[in-house]
């Protein structure tokens, strides 16, 4: 916990993160849509075969939305550094994702990421860390995507004046809105299995905490296996969507946003229920585990229209 003489707001606004690079290539978009479970069920599925394979004789394969995720996985793995905040970087824990996508990905493309901080929040015994990520496609200049990832930093609240704790905000409150599981059955229903090895193969598109693959470390932590990266099962989730909402087009996703709530272990089933609101352009998302009958993620899917079959 640090002390607040060294809190400085100022110092806190004022402070620049590095920008980076993110360069990938058709085969790192592939390999991520394996990670997320694409081809899992049928290695020939009519509407997923596109995110890893040359279908139809198309000169490149489509990139999967939840993949932007991976363009702020940097900073998460090196750790926040703000002025004055202190934690344990084994206590940081990824809370929520929110997604805007302005434009379908390239297959292979060299990202400029620039950070910037959306949030910092004293909640006493915790802090909450929201960092905005803003990826530009580098040979046009084009605004690709936006990531804003939240992270709960525990043991390191208290940072600020007990009387007023520290909030900042810097984005419309109103752009994530507070997702309510509705009571009515789902619009729609997707059950998928967790292939043993899908962490494994997860990991290869870079987040290689050891939580995810190694026996022992995660006995420490405090499961009795390693455990599904959260934004695999985010990928999961998203594409079960992607399948049964959009019918398979992947560029309809305009706005993706996801609350980690619950580990997922590999070998599972996963079963994604879908609400459609009023308008039809939202879709009001839980991903729960079958097997222990908990909720792992819930959220929202904008899209930008409806498809003709719905």
């Amino acid at each position: 916990m640090a002390e607040p003489s060294q809190f400085d707001p100022h110092r806190v606004l004022a402070h620049r993160f590095p920008e980076s690079i993110y360069v990938y290539t058709e085969r790192d978009a592939a390999v991520y849509a394996l990670g997320v479970g694409a081809c899992g069920r049928d290695a020939i599925d009519a509407e997923e075969l596109k995110f890893v394979y040359h279908e139809k004789r198309q000169q490149s394969i489509q990139v999967l939305p939840t993949f932007a995720a991976l363009f702020s996985l940097g900073l998460m793995k090196n750790g926040i550094n703000l002025p004055g905040l202190q934690y344990d970087p084994r206590l940081l824990l990824h809370g929520q994702q929110y997604i805007e996508l302005y434009k379908p990905f390239p297959s292979s493309a060299s990202i400029h990421n620039k950070v910037s901080l959306a949030g910092l929040h004293d909640k006493g015994k915790a802090a909450i860390v929201e960092i905005e990520t803003k990826s530009y496609e580098r040979e046009s200049g084009e605004l690709l995507c936006m990531n804003r990832s939240t992270a709960y930093l525990r043991g390191a609240g208290g940072f600020s004046n007990s009387t007023h704790p520290y909030s900042y905000t810097n984005y419309p409150k109103d752009q994530v809105a507070a997702i309510k599981i509705p009571k009515s059955p789902p619009f729609a229903v997707y059950e998928d299995f967790i292939q043993p090895s899908q962490a494994l193969l997860y990991r290869l598109s870079g987040d290689f905490n050891p939580l995810h693959s190694d026996p022992m470390f995660a006995k420490v932590a405090g499961f009795p296996r390693p455990i599904l990266h959260g934004l695999c099962t985010l990928g999961f989730a998203v594409r079960a969507i992607i399948k049964r909402i959009c019918r398979g087009d992947a560029s309809l996703v305009k706005n993706i946003s996801g609350r980690f709530l619950l580990h997922a272990y590999p070998g599972e089933t996963l079963i994604t229920e879908m609400w459609l609101t009023v308008t039809g352009l939202r879709v009001i998302y839980q991903a729960k585990v079958k097997e222990r009958k908990r909720a792992v993620l819930s959220g929202f899917v904008d899209l930008r229209r409806l498809t003709s079959a719905l």
